[in-house]
């Protein structure tokens, strides 16, 4: 028997109900650092990453009511559409932020939040802050009390709901219509890791996309009446069955649920690359300007690999030598090539030209991985750990710990306005300083606006 209430009624609730005034300041600077970050990636994606082009004719093609921007290209189209839009252009440069956990939730949540506060107007910034906070601890909850065994996608799977959640909540939705948003969304909770884990698609790059819209969807079907799956998440069918075989603990989800809130634990990349192989690259760039290693000088880069990492190691004839750009940054021997040849990771690491450089190739082919079960990724993922051996001898090997971005070394204000500032540049129409300062600066003082969406056409 399925147990009652729900998890979604609870969670409804939560969203309805929490007001600005309960959120502590972490979950305040959570929120609007997300927000920033989230902006940033996406216009840079926006001229970064050729799959966007097709994303883009497609949603000028569906055509509509001008609801909603588009960042970085002046469109306005219809609410989900620009989700859609905004939600790919998230996760492309797998560049956006994750939670201590490893998964993204920014990428399904905040495309929806910026495209249904359009639709609706006069969203304040203190509501779109507090729809973004009740968003991240969703997911946090999820996130840390349900025992994922890496087949589904979790950042899709439950992100889709942390991001409908969020939109009805723009929309001043009550508790019961927001259970009914999450009921909606069931339909269109989805992803398999193989997204992930093969190569040569774009999807992997464009896949936060779907997410974002099926959230705007389900908060405006809710809005306009439509009822959903009232025992979603614990029915005989439902996602906690079906997904995860009932390995979560209820209790735990929903502990200080109201009461505390953990977006503030939220993580920004230093580096554009997939997170899990942020430690390996953090320990080659530390042996490489510490013992001064140029690219000639190494004749081999073992990198030891737990359960996930090996995956970006498969197949290794394509992970050192990959052929689109998602790829590239999910490839942990080209990863560790890029910051021993560069002595940093880029976004410029990852245009066309970047990934046929004879010298970073080079160094690819020789980096091996190495088998190491201590590493395998439980509920934290263990710091990656890299030898590199020269060719007069000599071995370096260095733990990847504290990591840029990591709790150990977290992201300032200032980091995120730099990185936001380098993004920006990188748009398919870059921004004059004068805008990048504007818009930046509109995010820090977010909760004066009476109008947060303002801040969506800053940098038109």
């Amino acid at each position: 028997m399925p147990i009652q209430p729900d998890l979604s009624q609870p969670l409804a609730e939560f969203a309805f109900s929490t007001r600005y005034e309960d959120l502590p300041q972490s979950a305040i600077e959570g929120a609007k650092k997300s927000i920033l970050d989230t902006m940033g990636v996406i216009v840079a994606a926006s001229g970064m990453e050729p799959a966007v082009k097709g994303v883009i004719d497609f949603v000028k093609e569906s055509g509509g009511r001008a609801e909603s921007s588009v960042l970085a290209f002046g469109l306005r189209v219809p609410a989900i559409m620009a989700a859609f839009a905004n939600g790919a252009m998230a996760h492309c440069l797998d560049y956006d932020d994750q939670t201590p956990w490893g998964q993204h939730s920014a990428s399904s949540l905040i495309p929806p939040v910026f495209a249904i506060s359009e639709r609706k107007g006069g969203v304040s910034g203190r509501e779109m802050i507090t729809a973004v906070a009740i968003g991240q601890d969703m997911f946090n909850r999820f996130r840390r009390n349900v025992d994922w065994q890496k087949d589904w996608m979790f950042s899709t799977v439950i992100g889709i709901y942390c991001g409908a959640a969020a939109s009805a909540r723009i929309l001043g939705l009550s508790s019961q219509q927001i259970a009914n948003a999450l009921g909606i969304t069931v339909m269109q909770s989805a992803g398999i890791t193989e997204v992930i884990n093969s190569t040569g698609s774009d999807l992997r790059a464009l896949y936060a996309g779907f997410s974002s819209k099926g959230a705007a969807m389900a908060a405006i079907l809710a809005e306009k009446g439509v009822s959903g799956v009232p025992t979603l998440f614990e029915g005989q069918y439902g996602v906690m069955p079906l997904y995860f075989q009932n390995r979560y603990d209820r209790d735990k989800i929903l502990d200080g649920l109201g009461r505390e809130f953990s977006g503030g634990l939220t993580l920004y990349k230093r580096w554009p690359a997939v997170g899990t192989n942020h430690s390996h690259i953090h320990a080659t760039i530390q042996i490489v300007r510490e013992q001064k290693l140029r690219p000639d000088d190494i004749a081999e880069i073992k990198v030891f690999v737990g359960d996930y990492h090996r995956l970006s190691c498969e197949p290794l004839d394509t992970r050192r030598a990959p052929t689109t750009l998602v790829d590239a940054k999910f490839s942990l021997p080209f990863l560790v090539a890029v910051a021993a040849t560069r002595g940093d990771v880029r976004l410029a690491d990852f245009s066309r030209e970047a990934l046929a450089s004879p010298e970073v190739l080079a160094v690819a082919r020789r980096v091996v991985p190495v088998d190491d079960p201590s590493l395998d990724w439980k509920l934290e993922l263990p710091a990656g750990r890299v030898e590199i051996v020269t060719r007069d001898g000599r071995s370096f090997t260095r733990v990847g710990t504290a990591v840029p971005g990591n709790p150990e070394a977290p992201m300032s204000w200032d980091d995120l306005v730099s990185k936001f500032t380098d993004c920006a540049a990188s748009a398919i129409k870059p921004a004059t300083p004068d805008k990048v300062a504007k818009a930046h600066e509109m995010v820090r003082s977010l909760e004066t606006l009476p109008d947060a969406t303002e801040l969506l056409g800053s940098l038109n």
